[in-house]
């Protein structure tokens, strides 16, 4: 019997550790080619494989990492513009049902992952270390997140959403 937790969370759950800030961009910077070297030859049915009993797909995880990662872009230049702003939060569950998550084509999802991460990833690499230390605030229990902090969180997502492409395929729930 495979345990629920480790189905949910296969990397473990994130805590800061003792990467560095490049190496958490680096980790970034790779996600979109690690994500299509394990995507590329699937059917359509592999595609709809989970990670875990009411899960979601491989197509779904794909749809949702384009979408957190292009609002954590977003939220990256809230907080460089603006002093210690609250960003909006999403419902991600809802966002991984619609349509352009659910139908559109993997292989322009794929595309726009690869884009939003240069651009992301050109502005994280020229980060100041005082830029690092910027903050906004996230309404879900008024949490102040630095930059350099949030970057640590992105690179466990991505890392965390590969492991569950990964495991999808094996598992093919």
């Amino acid at each position: 019997m495979l345990n629920t937790e480790k189905l949910q969370y296969p990397i473990g759950r994130h805590i800061q550790k003792n990467k560095t800030v490049t190496n958490c961009i680096s980790d970034i910077k790779n996600f979109p080619n690690k994500v299509i070297i394990e995507v590329k030859n699937l059917s359509k049915k592999e595609l709809t494989y989970k990670y875990r009993p009411k899960g979601w797909t491989i197509k779904q995880i794909i749809g949702h990492c384009v979408d957190s990662h292009l609002n954590s872009f977003i939220r990256f230049k809230l907080a460089l513009t603006e002093n210690n702003p609250t960003i909006r939060p999403y419902n991600e569950t809802k966002w991984a049902e619609l349509s352009d998550t659910i139908n559109y084509d993997i292989s322009e999802n794929l595309e726009l992952l690869k884009n939003i991460h240069k651009r992301w990833v050109y502005l994280l690499e020229n980060l100041s270390k005082t830029d690092l230390n910027k903050t906004f605030i996230h309404p879900d229990g008024n949490e102040i997140i630095s930059l350099k902090e949030n970057i640590t969180i992105y690179a466990w997502h991505c890392n965390h959403h590969l492991a569950h492409i990964i495991n999808a395929k094996k598992y093919q729930f």
